[in-house]
C-alpha cells in the first residue's frame, strides 16, 4: 500500500532558520514554529498547546543547570577571581604561557579519559582561569602583550581545552562514542569488547598530546619573535624620532 507523506510540517524548521537569521527572540521563533508545523499537519489548538506545556515540564529544570553555574562564574570574576589567578602564576618565574597549557592539556585530557568531562570547559575554566594565568605567565616574561599576541594566548587555550577533551573521552569505557561503535560492530556480527575499543584511543590521545604539546612549545617561541619585533619597531620608531628633533 502507499501512503502520501505530508511534508507541509517542515514549514517549521524554515520559520526557526528564518527566526535565527533575522536574530528573533528565541522563545517566539520556537513557539512560532510549533504554530506552523501544527496547523500544517492539521493538528487540533488543544493538542499543540498540550505539546508546549508537556516539553515546558520536561526542559524546566534544564535553564537552571545552564545557568545557575554561569552565574556564579560571573560573581566569582566580578570579585576577582582573574587577578588572583594571574597574580598566583606570575609569582612561578619559571612558568610560561605554552608550559601552563602543557599542564593543562594533561590535566584535561587524563581527567576526561577518567570520565571527569565537567572537570573543564570553556566557559567554567578556560575563560576565568587558563586564559588570564596564559597571559601573565606571558606578560611576566616579556611585559605588556599586544592584543594580536593576547587574542593568540586566548585561541590556544579554547584549543587546548578542545583537544584535552575530545581525544581523552575517547578512553573512557563508557562514552558515548565508544557505546555506539560496539552496538554497530555487535549488530553487523563482529564481536569487540568495549574495554577493547577505549584502549585502542589511547595511542591516539598520546599522539594528539605530543602534537598539541609541540604546539605550545611553538607558542611560546612565536611570542618571543612576535615582542622582538616589536622591540626593533619601537627603537626604530624613537631613532627616527630623535634623528628628527636633532
Amino acid at each position: 500500500m502507499q501512503s502520501a507523506v505530508n511534508l507541509w510540517p517542515l514549514l517549521g524548521v524554515a520559520v526557526v532558520v528564518a527566526g535565527f537569521l533575522l536574530r528573533a527572540n528565541p522563545v517566539l521563533v520556537v513557539v512560532a514554529a510549533c504554530g506552523v508545523t501544527g496547523a500544517a499537519a492539521a493538528m487540533p489548538v488543544i493538542a499543540m498547546l498540550e505539546s508546549l506545556g508537556t516539553a515546558f515540564v520536561k526542559t524546566r529544570n534544564l535553564p537552571l543547570i545552564l545557568l545557575l553555574p554561569l552565574a556564579a562564574i560571573g560573581l566569582l570574576e566580578r570579585f576577582g577571581l582573574r587577578e588572583r589567578a594571574q597574580t598566583a602564576i606570575a609569582k612561578v618565574r619559571s612558568a610560561t604561557a605554552g608550559r601552563l597549557l602543557i599542564v593543562y592539556l594533561f590535566a584535561r585530557e587524563t581527567s576526561a579519559a577518567a570520565g571527569l568531562t565537567s572537570l573543564g570547559g570553556q566557559a567554567s575554566m578556560v575563560r576565568p582561569l587558563v586564559a588570564p594565568m596564559a597571559e601573565a605567565a606571558a606578560e611576566t616574561q616579556f611585559g605588556k602583550l599586544p592584543a594580536p599576541v593576547r587574542h593568540r594566548i586566548r585561541a590556544m587555550s579554547a584549543a587546548t581545552d578542545n583537544v584535552g577533551l575530545f581525544f581523552g573521552e575517547d578512553i573512557f569505557v563508557a562514552f558515548g562514542a565508544i557505546v555506539l561503535m560496539h552496538t554497530i560492530l555487535t549488530a553487523e556480527g563482529i564481536a569487540v569488547d568495549p574495554l577493547h575499543i577505549a584502549l585502542w584511543g589511547i595511542p591516539t590521545a598520546v599522539t594528539a598530546f605530543i602534537i598539541h604539546a609541540w604546539n605550545l612549545r611553538r607558542l611560546d617561541a612565536g611570542i618571543a619573535r612576535e615582542m622582538e619585533k616589536m622591540e626593533k619597531g619601537e627603537k626604530g620608531t624613537k631613532g627616527t624620532k630623535g634623528a628628527q628633533e636633532a
